[in-house]
This record gives structure tokens, C-alpha cells and sequence, in this order.
């Protein structure tokens, strides 16, 4: 569907959710198994790549920039890899649509290319900040122009030589941490990244699975330019920021029973994990194993009584993505839920701690968005039954926790500005309605 199509959800409250379900490929590593293969030498086999259209967008920069891809079909494809150098100069902008990860990881690849490209994105990924990754960059000699203000388009230009550098990271963020290692792997001498906090770590995962060394002490990663990827055949789990919403769904809906299946549990991802089983919910792991050099298991969730709590700073670069809809399970909780040190949220797709604070606050929750965080006091879900519905401000995240909230509403509830789901989780309505959720879409 259409990004720009204004699509909006219908929820009738009630039910449960019931049976076995797999949500789609997850979407951080998505990327990076097209980026990587396409840099790789050989033909890299990929099976469960989201085909939703943040992925797909960083697919067809790298057919922009000569990679053959074949695919995807229901979630495989092949990627023959033209080597550290062997990618083309596009003939035109390469458009990362909504994808964050996308414009900044490719930034840091693009670094070190010997010709120009531009990286642009919707209007709401040109108003997100991305000096955080340009700023190191530069400090590697790469060439990076952005706007006024900070943001896209990014326009690359080649230079010379890129020079390792040893970085402390001021904030936890893959997405620089990941940048810079690409970058890294054109560069003369060893990178080095020092991380505050634990972050998701599938790019070094995945460069590993490709044949190329990386060293980890501590919270210190490095590598050494100038080296090869060799391909390599990657099995992409279902994606555990998807399945955060039936999670909590199930976790709140009464009589809820459900199986989640082969969902990667990468332990700098398990924040949600972690902080609804502090808050009670009953969430048990079955069948652990590795797939692609990822650690995924099936996650059964049944319906529990859940508390507030102070999420723990040292979870929350584990839950970044998932703090929406946890922010829903805290308004279905007994008590207060405090969360601290999550100003990211504040330039994610929206501002999500004020978005999710003025939806919240709609449905009758006592929420106190703060600078950093918020505070939710649990309560009974009220409904937009009369009103003008909630705008998820064309976050998908957004969208789709509101949707699982209708599962705890007195009444009906709208959504609004729902059609960017389809960026990270193509079908969610579909599966959601399968599993018990008595969801509408609606165009208009």
C-alpha cells in the first residue's frame, strides 16, 4: 500500500488471543543480510527477509548500484555479491523511504565508495537527526553533506582514503555503531567503538557469519579495514519487535493463549522480554536454538496480571523499539510504570514518548510524558467512540500499539495515519485479526 494513503484502523474491544503464530522476518538484520551480501564475494541464499518496505528499500538501492538480486519470494532471495569494490555509482538518488537504519547504516558503506551518491528519504525520515553518524564519519575523512539542519538528504562524496578511528559512542545507538563498522571496512587501520550501553549487535553477528574478524573486549569493538566477505547462506528469525505486540496483547487480553514461533531472542533484544516478565507477565521460551548465527526460540505468552514498575535503565537500549506498546501494558498495569533515559524516543518516526503520552491520555490513562521518559498510571482504557480517533502520526509503532490496546477498551477505538505499518510489519491487521483482535482497515 501507498505510504501516503491515510489509512486508519477500527478496533471493537473484547476477545483474546488464541493459537500458533509467526511474525515477519525480523527487520534490523533484514538490512544488513542485503547490505553485506551484496559486498560479499559469491551468492549469498537468504530465506525469511521481511518483504515489507523498509527492507525492500535498501534492496533496491543496492540493484541501483548494480548488486543482481533474485527475489524476494515468500521471503527468499538470492544476492550476488560483487565484492568490497564492486558496486556502481546510481543514477539517481537512492530513496531509503522511512528507514533510519537504512540512510544511516548505507551512509557509513557509501563513505568509502570511490563515487558519489545522495541518500533521501519521506518527510519524516528527512526531519530525523543525522549528525550523530555524519560527525564520526567525518572524523574518518569521509566527505557527508546534510541539510541546515542536520538532516537528509545526505549527499556523499568520494575521497581519498578513509582512516580508522577509535570512537566512544555519547549515546547507546546500533544504527552508529553499525555505520562506523561499515565505514570501518574501508578504512586504513583499525576501527574501534567503545558502546555506553549494550546494543543489538547483528552487525557484528552478521560480518562474522561473512567470514570477516571482528574482535570484542568488553564493551570495545574493532576491526581492520581492507579485508573480504565471503558468502554464506542466512536464515533471518521472525522479528521480535513484531512480535512485542501480541506479546503484550496476549499479556493483557483475558484468556489469552498464544505461540510465537522461531523469534529471535538476540540478548541485546530481549528488553521486552524482560521488563513484562518484571511486570508479571507469564511468558515462557520453548525449543532454543541458533539460526544464522542468531539465537531464536518459540515464546508462549498467556494472559496475566501485570504491575507497574521502574524499568531498569540498563533494559531500556534493549527495548528501544518496543517501548510503545510496553507503554500500553503499563496503562493496562496495577500501579505506576516510570521509565528514565530514553530521550531517543523523543527522534524516532515521531516523538514517540508525546505521541503515545496524548494517545494515552484519549483513552483516559493518566500518562506525564518527562524529558527522558514518562509515567503511566495503570487504569481502565476508555475509548474515541465520539471523538476524533488517536494519530499515530505515520508511525507504525504507534499504530500497531494502539490497535493492541482495543483489546483492553470499554469502547471502540480509531486509529488514524495507519498505512506506514506496512514499513515494518506488512499483513499485522491480517495476522492480528487471525489471532483473535477484531480489527477493521479502513481507507479514507
Amino acid at each position: 500500500m501507498d505510504a501516503a494513503t491515510n489509512l486508519k484502523y477500527l478496533i471493537t474491544p473484547g476477545g483474546s488471543l488464541q493459537g500458533r503464530l509467526r511474525v515477519p522476518g525480523d527487520k534490523s538484520i533484514s538490512h544488513r543480510s542485503i547490505m553485506l551480501s551484496a559486498i560479499a564475494e559469491g551468492t549469498t541464499h537468504i530465506r525469511g527477509f521481511l518483504e515489507g518496505a523498509d527492507s525492500l528499500a535498501t534492496l533496491a538501492a543496492f540493484r541501483e548500484m548494480g548488486v543482481e538480486i533474485q527475489g524476494p519470494e515468500h521471503g527468499e532471495l538470492s544476492v550476488k555479491g560483487v565484492g568490497l569494490r564492486g558496486l556502481r555509482q546510481p543514477e539517481r538518488p537512492l530513496d531509503m523511504g522511512n528507514s533510519g537504519t537504512a540512510m544511516r547504516l548505507l551512509a557509513g558503506l557509501l563513505a568509502g565508495q570511490r563515487f558519489p551518491a545522495t541518500l533521501v528519504g519521506d518527510a519524516s525520515l528527512s526531519r530525523r537527526p543525522m549528525r550523530r553518524v555524519t560527525a564520526p564519519l567525518t572524523e574518518m575523512g569521509a566527505q557527508v553533506l546534510t541539510s541546515e539542519a542536520g538532516s537528509a538528504p545526505l549527499h556523499i562524496q568520494p575521497v581519498s582514503s578513509l582512516q580508522g578511528i577509535d570512537y566512544h559512542l555519547p549515546v547507546a545507538s546500533a544504527q552508529v555503531k553499525s555505520c562506523l563498522m561499515l565505514a570501518g571496512l574501508y578504512a586504513q587501520g583499525d576501527t574501534c567503538i567503545t558502546e555506553t550501553a549494550p546494543t543489538r549487535d547483528h552487525t557484528e553477528r552478521m560480518l562474522t557469519a561473512f567470514g570477516y574478524e571482528v574482535s570484542r573486549s568488553g564493551s570495545r569493538i574493532c576491526l581492520k579495514g581492507g579485508g573480504r566477505l565471503s558468502s554464506c547462506d542466512l536464515e533471518i528469525p521472525a522479528d521480535i519487535s513484531s512480535a512485542a505486540f501480541f506479546m503484550v496483547g496476549a499479556s493483557i487480553a483475558h484468556g489469552s493463549d498464544i505461540l510465537l514461533e522461531s523469534v529471535g531472542i538476540n540478548p541485546t533484544r530481549v528488553g521486552i522480554i524482560n521488563i513484562l516478565r518484571d511486570m508479571g507477565a507469564n511468558i515462557d521460551l520453548t525449543d532454543k536454538r541458533m539460526a544464522g548465527g542468531e539465537p531464536v526460540a518459540d515464546i508462549r505468552v498467556r494472559s496475566a496480571r501485570l504491575r507497574g514498575i521502574r524499568i531498569p535503565l540498563d533494559q531500556v537500549p534493549l527495548a528501544i523499539d518496543e517501548f510503545p506498546v510496553i507503554f500500553v501494558a503499563a496503562a493496562c498495569a496495577d500501579g505506576e510504570t516510570i521509565l528514565t533515559g530514553a530521550e531517543e524516543l523523543r527522534v524516532k518516526e515521531s516523538d514517540r514518548i508525546q505521541v503515545m503520552a496524548d494517545g494515552l491520555k484519549h483513552l483516559g490513562i493518566e500518562a506525564e510524558p518527562r524529558a527522558d521518559g514518562i509515567r503511566i498510571l495503570g487504569g481502565e482504557l476508555g475509548s474515541t467512540d465520539g471523538g476524533d480517533g488517536i494519530h499515530a502520526h505515520s508511525d507504525h509503532r504507534i499504530a500497531m500499539s494502539f490497535a493492541i490496546a482495543g483489546l483492553r477498551a470499554r469502547g471502540p477505538v480509531e486509529v488514524h495515519d495507519c498505512a506506514n505499518v506496512e514499513t515494518s510489519f506488512p499483513g499485522f491487521a491480517r495476522l492480528a485479526a487471525q489471532a483473535g483482535l477484531q480489527i477493521e482497515q479502513e481507507v479514507v
